[in-house]
């Protein structure tokens, strides 16, 4: 089902009125205006893909998100998706309101959710990269520079208010994962600086065990051990921000050889570092990947396998936070790369 919305107002995704503007401010907490007992709020995740209809069926049909139509000023409607307290919006390449970097598929922005986008932007202390626009919906919007938040491309926007939708097989979004060239540096300014909760931090290692075999038609077979090797290390932080995380991967070993990362096993550690490494290395920091929270992972991945959705994991295995994870191929959403995340709460 497709709801349609206009930038003034319109309805939701379940025929409710959009209100621009209204609600409490959410901004961030701290000095950009939020009150500390209250969760900062995301309006929406920005995604750029190249094909918005394949995108919107993989969403829609089988893991059941409804579709919204958000009116644009520029360049046409967006189809928005509610996921959870948040919301997922999908914008065809080169979409005027997606600005610089709009014309590679990704995760491009994350936007936070406030009453007056204007102060809250200001009272980060952030450079802006313009001054107050209208962004998605007709909602007043305002960007932050880049180059300030660790690659993060980071704008405050009057909220979306779209209705969440009751969707069996998706919880919300999990989190976003960022290639990071500095993991510290993120935690420094994102919660040091900016108040958003540091969930947990991690290392993630991949260590490899070299055994020797001697066999002997006279003496048996002997085995010997040799020093752990470390294959893959990565370094990762978690921060919250509304109802998910933001994920900062950063290669801990950025030293190794491209060569040596390229004949990795797909879905090891030493895999997801090479991803990391080679995002950074190309594009810089910033929003590398989407990740859905599902209460069941066998049965999503059954709805996508029917519906023709392209899987790289045919099946749940270990990941970040004691979860288990499944990725799909980056045609499936647009060329965004996406997994899914099964993971009770400690």
């Amino acid at each position: 089902m497709l709801e349609r919305s206009s930038g003034g107002g319109g309805l939701g995704a379940y025929g409710e009125p959009v209100r621009a503007g209204s609600g409490a401010e959410q901004a961030v907490l701290g000095d950009a205006g939020m009150s500390a007992t209250q969760p900062a709020a995301v309006a929406y995740v920005a995604l750029a893909v190249e094909d918005t209809e394949q995108a919107s069926a993989a969403l829609a049909g089988p893991l059941g998100l409804r579709r919204t139509l958000l009116e644009s000023e520029a360049d046409g409607p967006v189809t928005a998706f509610a996921v959870g307290a948040s919301a997922v919006a999908l914008f065809p390449l080169g979409h005027a309101l997606l600005g610089e970097g709009g014309s590679s598929a990704g995760v491009h922005h994350l936007a936070l959710a406030s009453a007056d986008p204007e102060a809250a932007a200001a009272a980060t202390g952030l450079p802006r990269t313009g001054g107050p626009a209208r962004g998605l919906a007709g909602r007043r919007a305002v960007a932050i520079e880049p180059s300030a938040t660790e690659g993060v491309r980071l704008r405050y926007s009057e909220p979306l208010e779209l209705e969440p939708t009751a969707a069996p097989l998706v919880e919300r979004i999990d989190h976003l994962g960022v290639a990071s060239a500095d993991t510290a540096a993120a935690v420094a300014l994102f919660h040091d600086r900016l108040g958003f909760p540091l969930e947990s931090r991690q290392t993630d290692r991949e260590v490899h065990v070299p055994i020797e075999s001697f066999t002997s038609d006279k003496y048996g077979v002997v085995y010997h051990s040799r020093a752990p090797l470390q294959r893959g290390a990565l370094e990762v932080a978690f921060v919250t921000v509304g109802d998910f995380e933001l994920e900062f991967l950063c290669d801990a070993d950025a030293v190794a050889a491209a060569g040596k990362r390229s004949g990795s096993e797909a879905g090891s550690t030493q895999q997801d570092r090479g991803a990391i490494s080679r995002f950074v290395e190309r594009r810089g920091p910033g929003l590398h990947h989407l990740a859905l929270k599902t209460p069941a992972m066998e049965a999503a991945l059954q709805a996508l396998r029917e519906a023709g959705v392209p899987l790289i994991d045919e099946a749940g295995r270990p990941g970040s936070r004691r979860a288990q994870i499944a990725f799909l191929e980056r045609e499936a959403l647009g060329g965004v790369v996406m997994h899914l995340v099964e993971r009770e709460p400690l």
